[in-house]
């Protein structure tokens, strides 16, 4: 299952742009409740106008809070991302550290948050457990475990440490654009014979094919076609 991820995935990444360790917590931070999409529309402006964790601690709360507003949740969000900028500065030079310990001891970072940043900022393998990792695991039956922490640590035994951050990309990616929460495309999924749930969507491709998403929906059918 995880070499058919990679050729169906193999340009699989981030989703959220940034271009520093600081954009990319702060987008992470600003993905919650909303979409990459939402994310990547306001953050261009944001990260104008804020360029240090500085700018984030000293921020305008008012001004700060138009900026993020279309992404939901804005002045708790406003909140987070200043309260963020001030530890930043406070303890770690104004910098994002590099190390999961330190990460997590920032306001509103969890491990999930972290292994993002460590993965793609970083180069520093980790698994992200977002709710597509979560449900594709299970649904595959990788592991029974709920907690975000443990399905971490038990697929962390199953994969190699170096394939971490990828494979945490490829089932997220699999999770949007093929094997969604309430009707997956089972029949149009390359994964499909190795899948111990399959039948849970419609099994004919014709009509599983009508539910696959993204840029890579023609690859992913090809793929199905040829097996």
């Amino acid at each position: 299952m995880v070499r058919c991820l990679a050729d169906a995935y193999p340009d699989a990444h981030c989703e959220l742009d940034f271009t520093n360790p600081l954009e990319l917590l702060v987008a992470v931070v600003l993905s919650a409740q909303t979409t990459d999409k939402r994310v990547n529309e306001v953050t261009p402006a944001l990260f104008d106008r804020y360029r240090t964790a500085a700018d984030f601690a000293g921020a305008d709360r008012t001004e700060l809070e138009e900026y993020l507003r279309p992404t939901g949740f804005f002045r708790a969000k406003a909140n987070s991302v200043t309260g963020l900028g001030a530890a930043l500065v406070d303890r770690f030079g104004g910098e994002v550290p590099g190390k999961l310990e330190d990460l997590v001891t920032l306001p509103g970072v969890g491990r999930k948050t972290a292994n993002v940043v460590l993965g793609n900022a970083f180069d520093v393998p980790g698994i992200t457990v977002d709710t597509h990792f979560g449900r594709l695991v299970r649904r595959w039956g990788w592991t029974r475990e709920e907690d975000p922490v443990k399905v971490e640590q038990a697929v962390g035994e199953l994969i190699p440490r170096k394939d971490w951050t990828m494979l945490s990309h490829r089932v997220i990616f699999h999770g949007r654009r093929v094997c969604h929460s309430r009707k997956p495309a089972c029949g149009a999924c390359p994964l499909a014979r190795d899948c111990p749930s399959f039948g849970s969507g419609p099994t004919g491709f014709g009509e599983a094919a009508k539910l696959v998403k993204g840029p890579e929906r023609d690859h992913l059918l090809a793929m199905v076609r040829a097996q």
